[in-house]
């Protein structure tokens, strides 16, 4: 497995899949392709696989066939794993995490993250859908955070990806299965571990979410991840997991707890690498409105539009400073815009394209 690593890291890839049957392949830049021509047998698989499986995750890969866990490479790299089987074979597949880059300029983030970060409380949440760098832009903001403030930092992760060393901060990383149970039990003895900062690997269900949104109350900073596509959808997200009855007073909860939302996408730049157009929501007073009212709701991406003097911006509005800027072309950005059609007009208006 080392060696697999090494190769997929010389060519720079993000993730390497390996399946009975077939060469091994490497995600670079979005696409797949074969490492070597020589299919692995169902033998070697298995054996690689049994070869890095923590012995805790044994007997759980064999009743339920799939299996999450991290580790770390001879040469220092971070790797997430996900085993599975798939019509009876072992397959597996690996996420190579980097963490020479931590500054959110270098990631392509914008330089209001890095003020959103000084809150002493309150909930700031990254979303987008899987691939998109979530974990690295919280592994940032966590080390961004560490580097400033003598604070306690307590993360639960599933599983730890980036390992953290004290700075100013003393961090303590939990691993869902190894340090605890599950996010929510974690959350349930959290606040007895005087933390200042707790990061959540995910906010997965109701008891996890309540949890999370208390502590933001409390005099915590929370950050955590959520697979929704934009802010206007991360809020329904959070809403929908509670019965009817509880909404309202979920909906003044987030009202006052949110700080902000960090949605990303990462775009095909035409140099070839991907860069994250970025939407991010800063909790306003006009947004707290929008939220607490569900006839307003609708109205916040106007709002994150109108937002630019607090750092805000929509999707498109990154998309078509990138476009601007010559690091991407029209089609892409249209192919991953909110509204097409508006981003194009928009370009032409602003001379980027002609009419």
């Amino acid at each position: 497995m080392n060696e697999l690593i090494a190769a997929a890291t010389a060519a720079g890839a993000s993730d390497l899949h390996i399946k009975a049957g077939r060469p091994p392949m490497v995600r670079i830049e979005g696409e797949l392709s074969p490492i070597g021509d020589a299919a692995f047998t169902d033998e070697r698989t298995e054996a690689l696989l049994w070869s890095i499986l923590p012995d805790r995750l044994h007997l759980e890969f064999k009743e339920h066939n799939e299996a999450d866990f991290a580790f770390g490479t001879d040469e220092g790299e971070r790797i997430r794993v996900n085993a599975f089987r798939q019509q009876g074979r072992v397959s597996i597949a690996v996420r190579i995490l980097r963490r020479a880059t931590m500054d959110f300029e270098s990631l392509g983030l914008p330089s209001v993250i890095g003020n959103v970060i000084e809150e002493r409380n309150g909930l700031i949440l990254v979303t987008g859908p899987t691939g998109t760098g979530k974990s690295t832009t919280l592994a940032a903001m966590i080390d961004a955070i560490n580097t400033r403030r003598a604070v306690n930092i307590i993360t639960v992760e599933d599983p730890v990806e980036f390992l953290h060393t004290d700075k100013k901060a003393m961090i303590h990383q939990r691993e869902v299965g190894m340090d605890t149970s599950g996010f929510a039990e974690a959350m349930r003895r959290v606040l007895r571990q005087d933390p200042d900062v707790i990061l959540i690997g995910e906010m997965r269900d109701m008891e996890t979410i309540s949890a999370a949104l208390k502590a933001a109350e409390t005099g915590h900073l929370v950050l955590s991840t959520l697979h929704t596509i934009d802010a206007a959808e991360t809020i329904n997200r959070i809403l929908d997991v509670f019965p009817g009855d509880h909404q309202r007073q979920v909906r003044l909860m987030l009202a006052g707890a949110l700080r902000a939302i960090i949605s990303q996408r990462l775009i095909p730049t035409v140099s070839g690498k991907r860069l994250p157009a970025v939407e991010v929501l800063i909790n306003t007073d006009r947004v707290k409105e929008r939220i607490a009212d569900p006839a307003l709701t609708h109205e916040i991406p106007d709002v994150i539009a109108e937002g630019g003097y607090y750092g805000m911006e929509t999707f498109d509005q990154s998309i078509l400073r990138m476009i601007s800027s010559g690091a991407v072309s029209l089609d892409k950005g249209m192919r991953y815009a909110s509204n097409p059609a508006d981003l194009k007009i928009r370009a032409q208006q602003l001379g980027i394209i002609p009419t």
